[in-house]
């Protein structure tokens, strides 16, 4: 707000010195008192433009009508004081007083004070507009982090017991598994804060959540991850696919076949497809119902908000396999117009 201020700052002050010019050129061809003139005709209009500019910020939008009215009586009695003090010519007569005075009544007096509240209503215009984008992004960011935050406790709790037996039986894989969870979760609590992430390391992170789960099956890997196309120059909103992978989880079956979860993360040029497939489970038919859910409705909220008309995504329930594919067009562009933002915030 305070940049959009020095803007108009700016902008006052150009303004000011262009019209300036203006007076100045105009009345050099006219007379040889231009000098005197041009002082009197600035100082007259910068006292009534910001004698008024700053009555209206006062008064503006409050009901204070009667005081407003008094106060810009006031300006316009003593406006044009400064114009016929700071005049070359001797004031020697009562007539010449009268016509200077109605001069700069009609010529700098009202004009000004109509400019000045013109400029005021467009300022005020423009820090409300400003106002109410930040707002908006401040609710959309405040949501967006409710979003991410709703990752399922439970994984955390049944993974350090998982670890805890592990390192109780000092299995080999106790010390992979430590080092997984400390990198899932700063991934979540410091890399993710970011817009955007690349997508290899957002596939790193779905790989130590799927390396985690896997202490729970002691078959074969469950989850057959394929990866295809440059992540490293796609970017992607963090913790993107997470709740996808989590549900893919919780409504398969218990006992899982090695590769019976299978996710497919493809790049083609600057669109990304994001498929996975799980085997439903028993008394799992209605788990877009089911109350407390957050996986899918969760992943809807956020691509609204981050990938408006960018995205699509397809759910398809055969009663046996449940599959989920999500696509986001136009991904580096939406990285470039987010750097945009960022440099103009």
């Amino acid at each position: 707000m305070n940049r959009i201020k020095k803007v108009f700052t700016r902008i006052h002050i150009g303004l000011w010195i262009l019209f300036s010019l203006l007076i100045a050129l105009q009345l050099s061809q006219d007379t040889a008192h231009w000098l005197h003139l041009t002082v009197a005709v600035m100082l007259t209009a910068l006292y009534v433009f910001y004698s008024h500019f700053l009555l209206l910020t006062r008064y503006l939008g409050k009901n204070k009508k009667r005081a407003y009215f008094l106060r810009l009586a006031g300006i316009v009695l003593t406006g044009p004081a400064l114009y016929i003090l700071l005049h070359y010519r001797k004031l020697d007569t009562n007539d010449l007083l009268s016509e200077y005075y109605l001069i700069s009544l009609f010529s700098i007096i009202i004009p000004f004070i109509f400019l000045s509240w013109l400029a005021r209503i467009t300022e005020n215009l423009v820090l409300n507009t400003i106002k109410k984008e930040q707002l908006e992004k401040q609710a959309v960011e405040a949501e967006l982090y409710y979003l991410k935050s709703q990752i399922n406790p439970h994984f955390l709790f049944n993974t350090l017991n998982n670890i805890h037996t592990l390192v109780y039986k000092q299995a080999p894989a106790a010390p992979e598994a430590v080092m997984r969870l400390s990198s899932l979760m700063r991934y979540m609590i410091y890399e993710s804060n970011a817009p955007t992430v690349p997508l290899s390391r957002e596939m790193i992170y779905l790989q130590d959540y799927v390396g985690l789960q896997q202490l729970r099956y002691k078959k074969s890997p469950v989850v057959d991850l394929e990866i295809t196309g440059d992540t490293e120059s796609c970017h992607i909103a963090p913790l993107l696919f997470i709740h996808l992978l989590e549900n893919a989880y919780k409504h398969s079956p218990a006992r899982l076949e090695p590769g019976a979860i299978k996710v497919i993360v493809e790049i083609i040029e600057n669109t990304l497809t994001f498929s996975i497939q799980n085997p439903i489970g028993k008394h799992q038919n209605n788990m877009l119902e089911e109350p407390g859910g957050i996986g899918l409705p969760n992943v809807k909220k956020r691509l609204a908000l981050l990938y408006p008309d960018q995205h699509q995504l397809e759910i398809n329930n055969t009663g046996e396999i449940f599959t989920v594919t999500l696509k986001i067009h136009s991904l580096h562009s939406l990285v470039h117009e987010r750097e945009a933002q960022l440099l103009y915030n």
